[in-house]
């Protein structure tokens, strides 16, 4: 059995983007995933030489960019929407010439009552975003988390766009208080990226993110409900606290190579 394609998230390092992609190459990964929502790596920040030098950066260091991340908060708010859908519209642009197709994010907390604006905010995001990434081969890849996966399903079904797609997070799900396996059973022919990170959630209620394999994800059950599903692409460690994040992500390599 293939091992599985580990891939991290660069700023999980801290080291900047630069040493960090070296470093990732130093560590071998195989893949990389970057924010692009601001600093050099934003749209307005990297010319079109600029986005063919970093090609060539991230190549001759044997990397694949696995996803960019378009994280802007979500798209539940209808007063700010128009700049957002705009904004993620040139974030796709950037993924084109950088050659990446993925491009994860959460998209807010979906209502289930239908008609509340919230959703219906949302929905309008989504269509206009999917459709504008479709045309262009590419992908939005909603972060599961905040809702159960059913919910999602629904929603991404009355979507019905091409262009919308899942990015899979197991400790969003268990820290909410859902089964990750469940998920993926739900989610399977949607997802098209997953970020590797681990989680609890307490008796009380109190959740937080843990090292990798620390948690309560059940890892060799959810590994094998996204290969039973028919996934075979990147696992990108996300690290978003402690103390020695590169160790972290070191431990977490080591980790999902027993798989």
């Amino acid at each position: 059995m293939a091992g599985l394609r580990i891939g991290v998230l660069i700023e999980s390092l801290r080291l900047g983007v630069r040493r960090g992609v070296e470093t990732a190459a130093e560590l071998g990964f195989e893949g990389i995933q970057l924010y692009v929502t601001g600093g050099e790596m934003a749209p307005e920040s990297l010319s079109a030489s600029g986005r063919r030098e970093f090609c060539r950066f991230v190549e001759d260091r044997g990397l694949t960019v696995s996803a960019l991340c378009v994280e802007l908060g979500g798209y539940a708010d209808p007063a700010s929407l128009d700049e957002k859908i705009a904004r993620t519209q040139r974030m796709v642009d950037l993924g084109v010439d950088l050659g990446v197709a993925v491009h994860t994010s959460h998209i807010g907390r979906i209502p289930s009552d239908p008609a509340a604006p919230a959703r219906q905010a949302i929905a309008e995001a989504l269509r206009s975003i999917g459709e504008y990434a479709a045309e262009r081969g590419c992908c939005l890849a909603c972060e599961t988390g905040p809702e159960d996966a059913p919910l999602m399903r629904e929603f991404l079904d009355a979507i019905g766009s091409k262009g919308v797609r899942v990015n899979f997070d197991p400790a969003n799900l268990v820290m909410n208080g859902f089964d990750p396996c469940r998920g993926v059973a739900e989610l399977a022919d949607l997802i098209v990226h997953t970020h590797a990170k681990d989680g609890v959630r307490r008796e009380d209620g109190s959740k937080a993110e843990v090292p990798l394999g620390e948690g309560q994800v059940p890892w060799e059950a959810y590994v094998e409900a996204l290969r039973e599903g028919g996934y075979d692409g990147f696992y990108t460690i996300e690290r978003e606290t402690g103390d020695d994040p590169l160790a972290d992500v070191v431990a977490a390599k080591r980790f999902l190579e027993r798989f």
